[in-house]
């Protein structure tokens, strides 16, 4: 592999300052394990794993190394938050409606948009509302506090989006389909995780189950559920070709955003709507049809 080279001189330079040592050095047992050249990634893995067995290296640095093998096969596609599940602020909202979704939401960072939500006009940081808030006002220029978006195809590779991350100082990357529309977001975050596994901080919490049982062929189902966790969940086949989420199948199936208790019928299931906004359906009441 291209890194051995630099590994061995590291281990020669490592074995010039410790030679009164009769301890292998880390490096030097290293390159030992790498000593067959490895040609895939799939070779390296292995003898990573050989190298764990062999007390080279310990299960947590080679999660790292794995995760990090896993990310150069990766595309944004594979890994990024679905459109479905982002959180926009749109353009037109008040700063009191803004802090309400930055509060309830707990994120750092917001795509903003205007006539629709493939239309990005920036991401906004929760951190650029605070001069405003102590300041008391309650007009602003929300266009003035805007960053420039950046904009990935669904094909980047993680390990080319992870680089440009560090080199260009972003942490948020807006992913679109081939037709330039959104289909979701990158965090820097989303990509370490990839790498090191799940990294939790004092916000996070346990997401609830978007699909719970309430009595007796009778559930609750969250708006934003994908159609292919709900068939899994009630071993069914709904159509998830032109919809990701079953909020999405419902407003077609009716034809517009819904309010509050209205009904209607997909399949072998019949489907109330249980909480809602002006913009979007957010809570389901699912029984089967018998």
């Amino acid at each position: 592999m291209k890194n051995l080279a630099s590994i061995t001189e590291i281990t020669m330079n490592d074995e010039s300052s410790n030679q009164n040592s009769t301890e292998p050095s880390f490096f030097k047992r290293l390159v030992r394990a790498f000593s067959a050249n490895p040609t895939s990634s799939d070779e390296v893995a292995d003898m990573l794993r050989s190298a764990e067995n062999e007390s080279i290296i310990d299960a947590g640095a080679l999660q790292i190394m794995e995760g990090a093998l896993k990310v150069s096969d990766l595309q944004a596609r594979e890994i990024m938050i679905p459109r479905s599940q982002m959180k926009f602020i749109e353009a037109d909202l008040s700063l009191e409606e803004i802090l309400n979704t930055v509060i309830q939401s707990q994120h750092s960072r917001f795509p903003v948009v205007g006539e629709s939500s493939d239309d990005i006009q920036g991401i906004l940081l929760a951190k650029e509302l605070l001069p405003l808030v102590l300041s008391g006002k309650d007009s602003f220029d929300l266009k003035s506090l805007l960053r420039p978006a950046n904009i990935i195809p669904e094909s980047k590779r993680i390990n080319i989006l992870l680089q440009e991350f560090r080199e260009q100082r972003y942490h948020m990357a807006i992913v679109v389909d081939e037709y330039g529309g959104v289909s979701g977001l990158l965090t820097i975050e989303d990509v370490l995780e990839e790498i090191v596994g799940e990294i939790e901080d004092e916000t996070d919490e346990h997401e609830p189950e978007q699909i719970r049982k309430l009595g007796d062929n009778l559930y609750s189902v969250e708006a934003i559920t994908e159609i292919a966790d709900f068939n899994e969940y009630f071993d069914v086949g709904l159509p998830d070709d032109d919809f990701d989420t079953v909020g999405g199948i419902v407003v077609h199936a009716l034809g517009r955003l819904p309010k509050v208790a209205e009904k209607t019928s997909i399949g072998n299931f019949d489907f109330t709507v249980l909480a809602a906004d002006k913009r979007k359906v957010t809570l389901l009441q699912v029984s089967k049809t018998i």
